[in-house]
Formats: C-alpha cells, sequence, structure tokens
C-alpha cells in the first residue's frame, strides 16, 4: 500500500512529538524531590523579592536611611533577576535545574520578563540618581502588583509541574512550602503597603490592603501550626519546625500593632512609626525564611 505525502509527513510529525515528549518527560524525570523543594522555594522567594524592592523604593522616597536602603535595593533586584534567568535556563549555583515545561516557559517569557524589565529600568535609574520622582514612586506603586501576580501564577504551575511529574514529593507538603514561602512575601506587602499610607495619608485603600494582607499573614502562620482545611494546611508535628514558627509567632505579636496601627490612623505617620516598622521587618522576614528552608530539607528526605 502506497502511503500518500501528506500522510508521510504526519506520521514523521506524530513521530517527533512522540519523542519530543519522550525526551521532556525523561528530563522532568531526572528532578529530585530536593530539587522540587528548591524550585518551588525559589520561584516563590521571588514573590518576596518584588515586595522587598517597592519597599525599599518607598523608604527611599520616604528619606529613611537612604544610602542603606539604595544599596538593598540594587542587592534585591539584582538577586531578582539572577533567580528568575536561573529559573528559566537553570542556575548550578543556586541548585535550579532548568525549566523544560512550555507552559512555565511562556509564562516566564511572555508575562514575567516584559513586567520585570519595565520595573528594572525603574529601579536602576532609581539607583543611579540616587533618589525617587513622584513620577517613578508612582509606576513602583502601580506596577509591583502584576510582577507580584504574575510570578505568583508561575509558582502555581511549578507546584502542578512537581506533583504530576512523577516524582515522589507529599502534595501536601508542596502546598506548605509554597504557602511558607508566601509567608516571605506577605512580610515585605504589609511592609510595603504601611510605607505607602505613611507617603500618601489617610488613602483607605491601601489601609484596606494593608488590613488583608496581616490578616492573611496572621491566619497562614496559626495554619503552618496546627492546620486550616481552607488554605489546605495540615499543620505540622515536627518540633524544630514548630519551635521556628514560634520564634516567629513572638516577632509578629510585636509587629502586628504596628500593622493595625497603619491600617486604622486617621493622620500622618510619625518617623518613629516608619523607624519601627524598616528595623522590624526584616527580623520577621529572616526567621519565616529559616522555617521555609526547613520545609525544604523535609521535602527533600
Amino acid at each position: 500500500m502506497r502511503i500518500s505525502q501528506s500522510m508521510s509527513t504526519k506520521i514523521i510529525i506524530a513521530v517527533f512529538c512522540l519523542i519530543c515528549l519522550s525526551m521532556q518527560t525523561a528530563v522532568s524525570d531526572t528532578i529530585t524531590p530536593a530539587e522540587w523543594g528548591t524550585i518551588i522555594n525559589l520561584s516563590g522567594r521571588q514573590r518576596m523579592l518584588s515586595q522587598k524592592m517597592s519597599k525599599e523604593i518607598l523608604l527611599i522616597s520616604l528619606n529613611y536611611n537612604k544610602a542603606e536602603n539604595l544599596s538593598a535595593l540594587e542587592k534585591t533586584a539584582d538577586l531578582f533577576d539572577k533567580t528568575l534567568k536561573g529559573l528559566r535556563d537553570g542556575a548550578p549555583e543556586l541548585s535550579l535545574p532548568p525549566t523544560t515545561s512550555r507552559r512555565i516557559l511562556r509564562q516566564i517569557d511572555r508575562k514575567i520578563a516584559p513586567v520585570w524589565r519595565a520595573f528594572f529600568r525603574q529601579v536602576q535609574e532609581i539607583i543611579n540618581a540616587k533618589t525617587v520622582s513622584p513620577d517613578q514612586l508612582n509606576a513602583v506603586i502601580k506596577n509591583n502588583i502584576p510582577l507580584l501576580s504574575e510570578m505568583n501564577k508561575c509558582v502555581k504551575l511549578y507546584e502542578k509541574e512537581a506533583s504530576k511529574s512523577g516524582v515522589e514529593m507529599d502534595l501536601k507538603l508542596a502546598v506548605t512550602i509554597n504557602l511558607a514561602g508566601k509567608q516571605r512575601m506577605l512580610t515585605q506587602k504589609m511592609s510595603k503597603e504601611f510605607f505607602i499610607i505613611a507617603n500618601t495619608p489617610n488613602s483607605q485603600a491601601n489601609q484596606l490592603s494593608l488590613q488583608e494582607t496581616y490578616t492573611l499573614f496572621d491566619r497562614t502562620l496559626k495554619g503552618l501550626l496546627d492546620g486550616d482545611t481552607m488554605l489546605e494546611l495540615p499543620g505540622t508535628k515536627d518540633q524544630a519546625i514548630r519551635d521556628q514558627l514560634s520564634k516567629v509567632q513572638s516577632l509578629w505579636q510585636d509587629f502586628k500593632p504596628l500593622m493595625e496601627y497603619g491600617a486604622k490612623t486617621k493622620g500622618a505617620v510619625s518617623a518613629e512609626k516608619i523607624g519601627d516598622v524598616a528595623q522590624k521587618n526584616l527580623p520577621l522576614l529572616a526567621e519565616m525564611n529559616k522555617a521555609v528552608k526547613m520545609y525544604e530539607i523535609q521535602g527533600s528526605k
């Protein structure tokens, strides 16, 4: 029986697609549970870095420790850029394998990269000028949430890829690593929102956002400890992790009243309160980050 040229072409294409799929699956199967933990952790950390940069820009605009925050901003932006490239193409120094999922590559190339390029330009201009213009401040306030949102979608895609990769990784643990990582972001997001309020007093929309952010942080912290069905958190019985989360909880009890003040204040935010938030948000972030790393190690076992 003779095969038409059209049918022959279709067969060749079908075989090629099967080979590609096989190759992609083979690459995916080489990703270990430890690497999946690192991928979910570092893609999740990108969310935090988007908010940390924005917070640092707001502190520069408030003339709070300007030189220190300019230096911190440069390091934060460079880390975001390096990690984004590592998530896409692999980075041995970050223990990141290259991404092979076409869905994730599309998300990085078509959604995240354009937003990041525009945001990164603003950051570089601020660093070079050593100051923040009103237009730059408005651009950062407007564009940081789209960057956060697109990065969050990417984390969820990695989560799904991990669950279907065939690697034996507890899906509940993947969700826990994601939400524990999200807590790092929330420390910076609520701090950023506090400083937006300090820049623009009587901003009810930002005060509502701040209230929603710190309420979510509070609920998730309790869920990480003792479980939360709605958040799909099983809680933990691991004593070392519970002890670390208790350290976070202790710092949170000192930080939470500042957030409540920001969400309710009717006038200008005092310099004292700005200084308190600027000094206390980083220890909260650092201790939450330690907890995330402990979950990541647990996932690699």
